[in-house]
């Protein structure tokens, strides 16, 4: 934990494992080299790597070298806009680093991730140069600042990109989402897309890209590296509505988080106590430095 906003997870390293048996060390060995080369590329391609078309092809050849297939009916994560419109708020489950290059590789888009990620390897650069925007969570007082930042790319037409769990988890069934980048999209009067990113292997559910406690990346790779038929599923669900009355974060993000979680029904809310039902919706300015955030 790093702060007293970090959110605690139950996953740890011993949650990740093969649903198939691993390819053969030759197999390892040449994606070994392609990801290398694929890491090389997306180095050398400097500040040009922030070209929407380039930095969709380096996420794409990552994936590619590591053997990852992906799949999904989302063609396009932002929902139509008007002219001069709001972008989208697009909330996503967090389950491993490869859920941002699996992002990156449907549609370049901003992202709001925290801090940690700007220095993990290879990703973190990705994540920089897609004009990442990091949060640090030790930091409470920073929080409403983030929060109007975040309004402001919405409102400037600019779709965004948000892990609402604020940690990994090794399924996507699980965790809770946080409020507060609801209020942006709110406050922006913005759609909100929830997606679902989902790993298999062979069709099987698998946890083998799970990047969770106190997991290392190097361990990680090692175990995507020998993942047979590791495939990433992207699944897009249809929009919410945050420009209207009767809204507010609580109802929004509940709506979100049962879309991306499975359809299951909260059994929690984001304190640990028993939720009695979703609250009818409500459009009220909530403060953004609350507990429940």
């Amino acid at each position: 934990m790093n702060g007293p906003w970090d959110v605690w997870s139950a996953c740890t390293p011993d949650c990740a494992g093969h649903a198939v048996p691993r390819v053969r060390a030759t197999e390892t060995a040449l994606r070994c080299a392609a990801f290398a080369h694929a890491v090389r590329r997306a180095l050398t391609d400097g500040e040009r790597m922030a070209d929407p078309v380039r930095l969709r092809s380096h996420a794409r050849a990552l994936l590619t070298a590591l053997g990852i297939r992906r799949e999904g009916d989302a063609r396009s994560l932002a929902a139509p806009l008007s002219p001069g419109g709001p972008g989208t708020l697009i909330v996503v489950n967090h389950i491993s680093w490869l859920d941002i290059p699996a992002l990156l590789a449907i549609e370049p888009m901003t992202l709001l991730a925290k801090r940690e990620v700007a220095g993990w390897p290879v990703v973190g650069g990705l994540a920089r140069r897609a004009g990442t925007h990091f949060i640090d969570r030790t930091n409470p007082r920073q929080l409403p600042y983030s929060i109007r930042e975040l309004t402001d790319l919405l409102a400037s037409g600019r779709s965004v990109a948000v892990f609402p769990q604020a940690t990994t988890w090794c399924t996507a069934d699980q965790g809770t989402f946080r409020r507060a980048t609801f209020q942006a999209a709110i406050d922006a009067g913005a759609p909100v897309r929830p997606v679902t990113i989902g790993y298999t292997q062979h069709g099987l559910p698998s946890t083998v890209a799970a990047f969770c406690g106190e997991d290392t990346f190097a361990a990680s790779l090692r175990r995507v590296l020998t993942a047979r038929a590791l495939t990433i599923r992207v699944t897009a669900h249809p929009t919410l509505d945050a420009d209207g009355d009767g809204l507010d974060r609580r109802w929004l993000a509940a709506r979100a988080e049962t879309a991306v979680l499975g359809g299951r029904i909260r059994t929690e809310t984001a304190g640990g106590a028993p939720a009695r039902g979703l609250p009818a919706p409500r459009r009220v300015r909530e403060p953004v430095a609350g507990r429940h955030v």
